[in-house]
């Protein structure tokens, strides 16, 4: 089991940037991060939570949904339990509790840790909000 705990969130306005954190605590012996795939999701009121990246066991697989392209980037620190997500170019509709999520896998490809179905650990979240 893992346990995980999101920072950085916080107040910025539309066009700014955010980078959010994700420590990561490895509870079963004999696990590193690498065994594991990542993932960030977010939910807006009223809203189903949502996939936004996720990133493989070893990184070289990493995906994102089509609002974010362009904008997000995912990326893993497997020697330091941490995974991050910067957000540029943000908008209002990025306003959302941004979540961080792991599941033990080494699938070759991301897009299997884009189904929040299929997560079991989660983190508390971290609000996001981008002011116009």
């Amino acid at each position: 089991q893992v346990q995980l705990v999101e920072s950085g969130g916080g107040l910025v306005q539309a066009g700014g940037s955010l980078t959010l954190s994700c420590a990561v605590s490895i509870r079963t012996l004999g696990r590193e991060l690498n065994d594991y795939g990542l993932g960030w999701f977010r939910q807006a009121p009223g809203k189903e939570r949502e996939a936004v990246a996720a990133i493989n066991w070893s990184g070289r697989s990493i995906w994102y949904t089509d609002s974010v392209k362009g904008r997000f980037a995912i990326s893993r620190d497997n020697s330091k339990n941490t995974t991050a997500l910067q957000m540029n170019n943000l908008k209002v509709e990025d306003t959302a509790i941004y979540y961080c999520a792991a599941r033990q896998g080494r699938d070759y490809t991301a897009y299997a840790y884009t189904r929040r179905g299929d997560f079991e650990t989660w983190g508390p979240g971290t609000q996001v909000t981008v002011s116009s």
